[in-house]
């Protein structure tokens, strides 16, 4: 089986390899920070460089980036002050809980007691610190047991998120014995880059040169072929029938923010009339479903089970199909091809203690007129773990190959049809 390309889904290698929050400018922003007292007056002030393509955005860094900057603090406004210290900390807060704090990398700009002579008026230092790939957060309750380690988390913060990760850069001035510090801080976006891996070379050379992509028996390399399901319920009333439906996903199962993921899904059966009704390429309901766990369990394997009002899951992209034209119909049998397009917008999953997020394609029970599935509406056929990247793999660029007119269809159907909201997971 195969299917021929109707259009790109890039503009170029360029875009395809470059997540959107890249800057395409060379050179970095420079963002400016200051702290006044009370009559209005600063005395304290935090220059930084970063990827943010405006200086109005919050600082943007990648994994592996250096911040640097430089503080300037005025003595004669900043009396009693004993030293000024430089600070990259970032912590997971879940709502009505204290946050847990996994960063800190700090660097000491001067201090008053070594510092001689006096100084008074303005001083500035230049300041550089470099984010770790990786950071050890104890287990909780886990008494003596090593820390694990952990990649750092990107930022995430929404709207009634019921947890989040936030990143500072702060500067202390350090005062006397029973004076309060003062802080000047500013959040910023740590996003980790990843790129997804590369597809099989067979899809690679269909890519590259605008041909068809070949279906899993000519390229089992190319796709996982999932356990088939059985497809059950009555149609128009009173007849019941059964089909066996058999699902392939493009491999590997990484893809790239902005890309298309090709789908096939194979429906069997003796009833040519079931088959023709769910056939139907409005019947197949297919979702990329993001699935957030906050808590003790947050970080464990399993994200299948459990409706508790720890887990949240909402759809976040919807599959559409088309009939296959590779070869005559076969009775019996019927094909149909798809593509799920990865939203540009979405959050890069992570796993962390206390706080994760992961993404799964989820197959709903077919619906279609006259068709009264078996199982209840909001229960998977099957599901499929995932991962997203930032960019696809170096040299690759995907392409969709929906025919002309064939648009992603809108949202709505998968949140409702689960059920969370009566679950209390919506928020």
């Amino acid at each position: 089986m195969s299917t021929k390309p109707r259009r790109s889904s890039t503009m170029g290698h360029l875009e395809a390899e470059l997540p959107s929050y890249v800057p395409r400018a060379p050179g970095f922003t420079e963002h400016h920070y200051k702290l006044e007292d009370s009559k209005g007056r600063p005395w304290l002030w935090l220059t930084v460089k970063s990827r943010s393509k405006e200086a109005r955005q919050l600082p943007l860094f990648f994994d592996g980036d250096t911040i640097s900057g430089t503080v300037e603090v005025d003595l004669d406004k900043a009396d009693g002050s004993k030293g000024v210290l430089i600070s990259v900390v970032a912590g997971v807060t879940a709502v009505g809980q204290d946050e847990i704090r996994f960063l800190d990398v700090s660097s000491d700009l001067w201090d008053a007691q070594s510092s001689q002579p006096k100084h008074t008026g303005k001083l500035s230092w230049p300041y550089s610190l470099t984010l770790p790939a990786e950071c050890t957060v104890p287990e909780r309750g886990k008494g003596k047991q090593r820390p694990q380690v952990y990649p750092l988390p990107p930022t995430f913060s929404e709207r009634a998120s019921p947890a989040y990760v936030d990143y500072k850069l702060v500067v202390t001035v350090r005062k006397g014995a029973f004076r309060v510090n003062q802080t000047l801080a500013t959040s910023f976006v740590y996003m980790p880059l990843t790129r997804a891996e590369p597809p099989s070379p067979l899809r690679q050379i269909a890519y590259r040169e605008g041909s068809a992509i070949i279906g899993p028996e000519g390229d089992p390399d190319g796709w996982k072929t999932l356990t088939p399901v059985t497809v059950a319920g009555a149609i128009f009333g009173d007849r019941q029938v059964e089909l066996l439906c058999t699902v392939a996903l493009a491999r590997p199962l990484t893809y790239a923010l902005g890309s298309p993921v090709p789908i096939i899904v194979q429906l069997k059966g003796a009833d040519e009339q079931a088959l023709d009704l769910l056939s139907t390429p409005s019947a197949v309901r297919m979702h990329l479903v993001r699935v957030r766990l906050v808590g003790s369990h947050a970080a464990q394997d399993d994200i299948t089970s459990g409706r508790s009002n720890n887990v949240f899951r909402e759809s976040v992209g919807s599959a559409f199909f088309w009939p296959s034209d590779e070869g005559a119909q076969e009775p019996g049998t019927r094909i149909l091809q798809g593509e799920l397009e990865v939203k540009k917008a979405l959050k890069l999953g992570f796993v962390f203690p206390r706080f994760s997020l992961r993404y799964m394609l989820v197959l709903l029970p077919f619906q279609a007129p006259g068709f009264a599935p078996a199982a209840g509406a909001g229960e998977p056929l099957l599901s499929e773990r995932v991962t997203i990247a930032s960019a696809n793999a170096a040299g690759v660029v995907p392409r969709s190959y929906a025919p002309p007119g064939y648009v992603s269809p809108e949202e709505g159907d998968y949140n409702n049809a689960v059920g969370y909201l009566e679950n209390g997971n919506q928020r």
